[in-house]
């Protein structure tokens, strides 16, 4: 019986992806479950790879990353702080009702309000008014002139305000929008059902029916994937993208994004606010052997909380070096004895490998990292909390999807944000000078500045930049991008 059993689970195992016929039925295997269906909530990549398919957003990227109309058709600037924006008339929500420029003020509205508390409020909150000004126009007003307004927006999904005043905070449970995949229903932690909109406006989507499912193992993932059980899923391990290169039944799909993974420093509580143990840890971590032990040619080294593929990326900015006997010298010179704790906050959807290289490269200098390990929805809200609930340390992966400076390091360093946990003057006003001229000599000179001076104050220890990658059936056609937009809508099979 054994045997037989035995050779039924082989039989499964080598069964090639390519023979399940049911083409209208698009399966994702996701590595967590989201946080949010409500656009305006959390922004996290398992949230946002759902609800993107489910609502428009005002305008958008085509593949070669370049900003083009979506809701909106057009858009003039009428001076340095006002834009004009034409709605498109032809869009239904998935309930046959007309999206109209209100609902396109009352999305901006919403998602600015300080009383919402939306963690993407720092990403939107230059906006100061939206108004309805014609028939098919809206005015947006900035606080300054802003030159990043068109590169945020096109993360700004359109959400029905009839709905959404009528559900409350239901419509996270309901969620209702424009786009290409109408919700059909969510099991927590089991999947997330989405079918076809035949009204779409854009045309007919290329999946009758998309499930999602949450699976937080990646070798589960995988064998999903080469048994046909899924079409496609996002991977972290560079181990497993080499093993499958050459697989006949998959293809490894993979770009260089503008997120950056780093470790978070805590400025505002614990050790951290003393710069000399952050700069212990920074001296502390040897990124070159992790980026060529464990990354193997999938990362790029950074030496600052930016990627080349966000406007005002600065290579002149110095890696630090690692000197582990500095490190210990700083403890000691800081009064940290041999063996103190830090708390090490991470989840498992970070590639463990290498937050296990962390955690012994501080131990190794004489702290005791402590890992606090939660699931990607209470680690958000650790981050974006109180200084004494986010960690000393944190393994932290950011992307703006604006590919821009702004949108990383405003959100990050400045101190009205909630995600900062460090807090300087100098550095306040250079990313305020950068996100408040339209001039881009000025802009570079104000990132730089800032740059500058959270290397200096050892703000944060950059790491490297990632990739996105994924594994798909052979038959799938899909292309990774910098932003890492997951649009159902560019995707299909192959002839």
């Amino acid at each position: 019986m054994r045997s037989i059993l035995a050779a039924a689970a082989l039989a499964v195992l080598l069964v090639p992806a390519s023979v399940r016929a049911d083409q209208g039925n698009f399966i994702v295997d996701l590595p967590t479950d989201p946080a949010s269906l409500d656009p305006h909530l959390q922004w996290d990549p398992d949230s946002y790879t759902v609800y993107r398919n489910v609502f428009d957003n005002l305008v958008t990227r085509d593949a070669q990353g370049k900003i083009v109309p979506q809701v909106a058709t057009a858009w003039r600037y009428e001076d340095d702080t006002h834009v004009i924006f034409t709605i498109r008339d032809d869009i239904v929500f998935h309930d046959g009702s007309k999206l109209t420029p209100e609902d396109v003020v009352f999305s901006i509205r919403r998602i600015t309000d300080p009383a919402f508390k939306s963690p993407q409020l720092s990403q939107f909150d230059q906006m100061t008014q939206a108004e309805v000004v014609g028939p098919r126009e809206v005015r947006i007003t900035t606080r300054t002139a802003y030159p990043v307004l068109l590169a945020q927006l096109t993360k700004l999904s359109i959400v029905p305000k009839a709905a959404v005043e009528r559900l409350g905070d239901r419509f996270n449970q309901q969620p209702m929008g424009s786009g290409p995949y109408k919700f059909v229903s969510r099991t927590q932690g089991v999947s997330v059902i989405l079918e076809a909109n035949g009204a779409y406006w854009r045309g007919k989507p290329p999946f009758a029916r998309v499930e999602m499912h949450p699976v937080p193992d990646e070798t589960t993932c995988i064998a999903d994937v080469r048994t046909g059980r899924a079409d496609i899923t996002r991977i972290l391990s560079t181990d497993n993208a080499d093993q499958l290169r050459n697989d006949a039944a998959m293809n490894v799909l993979w770009t260089p994004t503008e997120r950056v993974t780093m470790v978070a420093l805590n400025a505002l509580d614990g050790p951290g606010k003393d710069r000399r143990v952050r700069e212990a840890v920074a001296n502390a971590v040897d990124r070159d052997t992790i980026i060529a032990a464990l990354l193997k040619g999938y990362a790029r080294a950074v030496n600052e909380p930016l990627t080349p593929a966000s406007f005002g990326f600065d290579d002149g900015i110095k890696p630090f070096p690692y000197d582990p006997d500095r490190a210990r010298a700083l403890l000691k010179e800081a009064g940290i004895a041999p063996g103190t704790a830090v708390q090490f906050l991470t989840s498992p959807v970070f590639d463990q490998r290498v937050v296990q290289a962390l955690q012994q490269m501080m131990t190794d200098v004489g702290l005791k990292a402590e890992l606090k390990t939660v699931d990607l929805a209470t680690y958000l809200k650790l981050r974006q909390g109180r200084p004494d609930e986010a960690g000393d340390v944190s393994y932290f992966r950011w992307s703006c999807g604006c590919q821009d400076a702004d949108g990383t390091l405003f959100p990050l360093f400045h101190s009205s944000s909630a995600w900062a946990k460090y807090r300087n003057p100098a550095v306040d006003k250079a990313l305020e000078t950068g996100r408040n001229t339209l001039d881009d000599g000025k802009r570079r000179a104000a990132y730089h500045e800032a740059l500058t001076a959270i290397r200096d104050d050892v703000a944060v220890v950059p790491l490297f930049q990632d990739a996105v990658m994924y594994v798909a059936r052979k038959p799938v056609r899909f292309q990774p991008t910098a932003s890492e937009s997951f649009f159902l809508f560019d995707m299909g099979w192959k002839p």
